[in-house]
């Protein structure tokens, strides 16, 4: 069973690799890829849709900030942010709000798995953690 995952596993990279267009992901060439898929379905289908599906996912967050905020955010706030994060990680990075009132004030950035904080509750989460 371990060698069909790892199997899974390949097929699922050569796939998302076949779905970029200079080192960015291509809706189109998903969409192709997915239709390869359904016309030439592998032996084990689901785990390497699963495999594909957290691949594609990883790099979509990769190109999305999500500021999570707990006052109001401007829409030239988020250009702002996108435009400097685009510039730090040299590919295109587009933002979005989500509100967390849990935040008190201050925001929250994550692109992919890095986070970026700047916020009342964090900065009390630091404090605590340090007193302890």
């Amino acid at each position: 069973m371990a060698s069909a995952q790892k199997k899974a596993q390949q097929l699922a990279r050569q796939l998302f690799r076949a779905s970029l267009v200079d080192n960015e992901l291509s809706a189109e060439r998903v969409g192709g890829v997915l239709e390869y898929i359904e016309k030439h379905c592998p032996v084990h289908p689901r785990p390497v849709l699963s495999a594909y599906h957290r691949l594609v996912a990883a790099e979509v967050a990769r190109g999305q900030a999500i500021v999570e905020h707990a006052g109001a955010v401007t829409a030239s706030a988020l250009t702002d942010i996108a435009a400097k994060l685009t510039k730090r990680y040299g590919r295109q990075i587009t933002a979005s709000a989500k509100r967390n009132d849990a935040l008190l004030a201050g925001v929250r950035v994550r692109v992919g798995d890095d986070v970026y904080e700047s916020s009342v509750a964090g900065q009390l989460a630091a404090l605590a953690n340090s007193t302890t």
